[in-house]
């Protein structure tokens, strides 16, 4: 190298000066004047070069995570909770959203409304396959005004399989509804989705069902929506081996009081406006809010710290944990987790991450 070199010949110098017999005072002070400049440079050059590679990491590690959402929104109001939060958080680069169950066109349309309401219509929306109705739509008038509305939306699992092979290993899938489009995306090309960078999903009960909040021993699980409206889809993904992480009902069961609500509702931005008028066409009071932590988990890991489970879906939608087998016993296969699930989180924190971030103007 170029520093090398000329540090030798500097030296060189020195030595030259300092070597001579009878050598006088003043060429002494200038072979250490001409030392200390050499090291001097040095140590300056030095961390010139560590300060630009300490830039250059911590640009990578602050790059936005790629997400696509796939998200059954329109019926219960915690999707758009979370479609919201992901919105909100600078720390991702949504790729795409996707629609899953039910009429998956007016999801879209619904979608299309949401996003050109708050400026961001440059992220795509794709539709997957429509299903037989569960359950009211009970935003369809906000999805049928047809604001910003697109006449065609790309199929969602094309749209999916395609994105992942355009980023391999870069895309966390965040799925929050029933898991038509990912079982239909192993089926076409499994070698391309296990190219995802993990799964992030709501769903699952482990060992606490509806309504079973608080402290006290758990009641037992329960099928969850997402999991039981399409069991072989579920069985599909937990044996995928994708990284697969589950925020099932023991986590999620999040109430939004009323003055989290009220003071949300009043900050009328685009976003807020936009939940404050699909919460009214919910019609109903309190929402819990399964879906968002999804969202906050990826943003906040801590919000739901998780563990390493083997989880089995039986033919009734139960997401049975699978126990290791005592050291003594074990016999066959040895045991694998399949899944990291968060069975605990705490509301008071989630709610101090989610409300500030979605007033923020």
């Amino acid at each position: 190298m170029v520093r090398d070199r000329l540090f030798s010949l500097l030296l060189f110098d020195v030595l030259n000066l300092a070597a001579p017999r009878g050598i006088k005072q003043t060429t002494m002070v200038k072979a250490r004047a001409i030392f200390a400049c050499i090291l001097t440079w040095m140590v300056f050059t030095a961390c010139a070069r560590c300060a630009a590679q300490s830039s250059t990491s911590a640009t990578l590690q602050t790059a936005p995570e790629k997400v696509i959402i796939d998200t059954d929104i329109g019926d219960d109001i915690d999707d758009a909770f979370a479609v919201a939060l992901a919105l909100r958080s600078p720390e991702l680069q949504i790729l795409g959203i996707t629609t899953t169950f039910g009429d998956t066109e007016m999801r879209a349309k619904l979608l299309d409304r949401l996003l050109g309401e708050v400026g961001r219509a440059d992220i795509p929306v794709a539709a997957g396959p429509p299903t037989p109705p569960k359950t009211a739509f009970t935003q369809l008038r906000y999805a049928e005004a047809g604001h910003f509305a697109k006449t065609l939306h790309p199929d969602a699992v094309t749209f999916l399989l395609e994105e992942i092979r355009r980023n391999p290993g870069e895309i966390t899938l965040v799925a929050i509804g029933p898991l038509v489009n990912i079982g239909s995306a192993i089926e076409k090309d499994r070698d391309t989705f296990r190219k995802l960078k993990r799964v992030v999903l709501m769903g699952g009960s482990i060992y606490r069902g509806y309504g079973d909040v608080g402290n006290g021993p758990p009641h037992g699980p329960q099928p969850e929506w997402n999991i039981l409206n399409d069991i072989p889809s579920a069985q599909k993904l937990f044996a995928a081996g994708v990284p697969l992480f589950v925020m099932p009902l023991d986590s999620t069961q999040l109430k939004m009081d009323a003055a989290n609500r009220k003071f949300l509702f009043r900050q009328g931005t685009p976003i807020t406006d936009a939940l404050t008028l699909l919460y009214h066409q919910w019609a109903q009071e309190t929402p819990t809010l399964f879906d968002p932590m999804t969202i906050a988990f990826i943003v906040k890991p801590e919000l739901c710290p998780v563990e390493p489970m083997r989880i089995h879906i039986d033919e009734k939608g139960y997401t049975r944990p699978v126990e290791p087998p005592k050291l003594a016993n074990s016999q066959g296969a040895p045991y694998v987790p399949n899944a990291q699930v968060c069975l605990k989180s705490n509301p008071d924190d989630f709610f101090h991450f989610l409300v500030p971030r979605l007033a923020a103007p």
